[in-house]
């Protein structure tokens, strides 16, 4: 039986979709993954097995072949886990493969079937929209980070259950909210400084002033002491707010 699911793979500073094409049929048990993968790919085949037998799913004693698409982009990594083991359990009739065409799945798997995350969700998040894919499936740890992507459903799994469930028709797992313990952030620290505050320097406050109207390029350069960090902590007082997407990006 074959089944499909759907990841990424962070290439430079993007993501790069990648599909999970798994078969499962008759012959001699072997778990082989093609298309360009590295050692940490291939040693997926590991981790998916124990990761299933630990959470109480069978592993197919059968011939399993992966293929990561498209075949000349090189993978790297170990977020292909997730997927592996999903499209596994799909192909081996342990899970209904519905959902497998709208979901992405992004995360490493440890032998007792919890998912650890992996960097780059936010890119990830990102690639998963403008692939036209409803919901992502993260690790807990990194789903704080991909929720930056609004449009976009998140699913917190902590382990290889919880993404079953999820891809059952479930929810995912709840998440904590996050502390500040009190302290600003250096945002709302730099947000405080005033470029109005500086007295003297007009040469350099005029270049930052004609670099901030213009948008063009700024390098402040002298020795120690001279003001340089001073006046870059201010010039955010004279740009314009940053919307949602120039955060993002």
């Amino acid at each position: 039986m074959l089944a499909r699911a759907h990841t990424f793979t962070i290439d430079g500073l993007s993501a790069r979709h990648v599909a999970v094409e798994l078969d499962v049929r008759r012959g001699l048990p072997a778990f082989t993954i093609v298309g360009l993968a590295d050692a940490a790919v291939r040693e997926a085949r590991e981790r998916v097995r124990a990761a299933m037998l630990n959470c109480g799913y069978e592993f197919p004693a059968q011939r399993i072949t992966a293929n990561l698409a498209p075949g000349d982009l090189r993978k790297a990594g170990a977020s292909f886990d997730l997927a592996l083991a999903a499209a596994l359990l799909a192909a081996s009739g342990q899970l209904p493969d519905e959902r497998l065409a709208s979901h992405a799945l992004f995360g490493e798997l440890a032998l007792d079937g919890a998912v650890r995350g992996c960097q780059g969700a936010l890119a990830v998040a990102q690639a998963t929209l403008r692939a036209g894919l409803t919901t992502l499936c993260v690790a807990r740890t990194r789903a704080h980070e991909a929720a930056l992507v609004e449009e976009l459903d998140v699913a917190a799994v902590g382990d290889l259950r919880a993404a079953v469930r999820v891809l059952s028709g479930g929810r995912g797992d709840p998440l904590s909210r996050r502390r500040t313990c009190g302290r600003r952030s250096d945002t709302s620290r730099d947000s405080a400084l005033d470029l109005a505050d500086v007295r003297g320097q007009p040469r350099a406050v005029e270049a930052l002033v004609i670099a901030a109207a213009g948008g063009h390029n700024l390098l402040l350069t002298g020795p120690p002491g001279t003001g340089k960090t001073m006046l870059a902590h201010r010039m955010a007082s004279i740009l314009p707010p940053l919307t949602r997407r120039r955060r993002l990006t």
